[in-house]
């Protein structure tokens, strides 16, 4: 349905806020752009939302070309960080706003204004200006506002960063039921990663200006493709190691194991493995194909211990439960299961 095609933003003519991007989006799908401050995920949402144009490159909406279409006339609806409610509009002319620009009729706006109320839990409360309204039911109503007026395409700006932790956990499974129920195809920019792993079918991960990986969230957890990606999504333990073929890579110690992920890199040349640290057993016992390390430093985190073990590879943590715990200066051997291995193509 969506696609945005080389774009590229610049403010100064000579560096690019974003660089050859491309990437589409189904019809009906909920992707998330994710990344660090500055990446340029919300400077693509204002491309696609028709705030900022291009310098290069195209976005097209169902084979059409929207690179220069206005953004009144693009027919979006839009959630913004900060809700941008009308304080002096109740709760019923907030939502009826867009209805009673495009000049629908009062039985007409009553009836869609009547149905957004109920799907996005509102009942009740029509004569509400948005002081006296929690940050949840603001929250609400700007997705209101913006499904009102049956959009094409649902535009969220970290529509969550201004609520508590407890409401943006429930309010993030209403915009995800919200979203379905009605099949609206959604875009949302957020830095939380575990905000955007649960609630989006594809997700895209930003990196100074340009998308690392694009994929379903099961398959980015899993197996990220570069380093910032792993990083950014809490991998912390990073080897050096040299390709031996078949998915078979040979670290410093000379020890060799079975990774998952990258693969277009010929023999003898070097690579990036990486894995979690509660991915990876700890043991007092030598076996085959351990790596030895020795304990640095401890760390208590309540269910379980983080370890700093100085290996050949090395600096690693582990996180472990608390059926055994390691002393500082204590040899321990180090398990990687050949599933949570991951090579990084850089």
């Amino acid at each position: 349905m969506i696609a945005l095609k080389d774009i590229g933003v610049t403010y100064d003519k000579k560096s690019f806020i974003l660089k050859n991007l491309s990437m589409e989006i189904k019809e009906g799908e909920l992707v998330s752009l994710l990344g660090p401050s500055g990446c340029g995920k919300t400077t693509t949402l204002r491309v696609i939302a028709g705030l900022i144009d291009p310098a290069e490159g195209g976005f097209f909406l169902a084979g059409k070309d929207y690179t220069r279409v206005p953004v009144h006339k693009r027919g979006f609806g839009m959630v913004f960080q900060s809700y941008a409610l009308f304080p002096h509009l109740s709760v019923y002319d907030n939502i009826g706003f867009g209805l009673k620009i495009k000049g629908l009729d009062k039985q007409s706006m009553d009836e869609k204004i009547r149905q957004v109320l109920e799907i996005c839990g509102l009942e009740g409360l029509t004569d509400r200006f948005p002081k006296q309204l929690s940050g949840g039911q603001r929250q609400r109503v700007a997705l209101a506002r913006a499904i009102v007026i049956e959009p094409k395409l649902l535009l969220l700006d970290e529509p969550l960063s201004n609520l508590d932790a407890k409401l943006r956990l429930s309010m993030r499974i209403e915009i995800k039921r919200i979203q379905k129920s009605l099949g609206i195809t959604t875009v949302f920019v957020t830095h939380d990663q575990e905000e955007c792993f649960s609630i989006s079918d594809r997700v895209a991960i930003m990196n100074r200006g340009v998308i690392e990986q694009y994929d379903r969230p099961e398959v980015i957890y899993r197996c990220p493709k570069t380093k910032f990606v792993a990083s950014f999504i809490g991998f912390e333990n990073f080897m050096e190691a040299k390709a031996l073929g078949e998915n078979l890579f040979e670290l410093s110690e000379g020890l060799r194991y079975n990774a998952i992920g990258f693969e277009a890199i010929k023999k003898g040349g070097r690579v990036t493995l990486s894995i979690r640290p509660e991915d990876i057993v700890l043991s007092e016992k030598r076996g085959d194909g351990q790596l030895a390390g020795e304990v640095r430093v401890r760390t208590f985190l309540g269910k379980s211990y983080q370890y700093e073990v100085k290996t050949q590879a090395g600096r690693l943590l582990i996180t472990a439960d608390d059926s055994k715990k390691f002393e500082a200066g204590e040899t321990v051997y180090l398990t990687f299961p050949r599933e949570k291995l991951i090579a990084l193509s850089r």
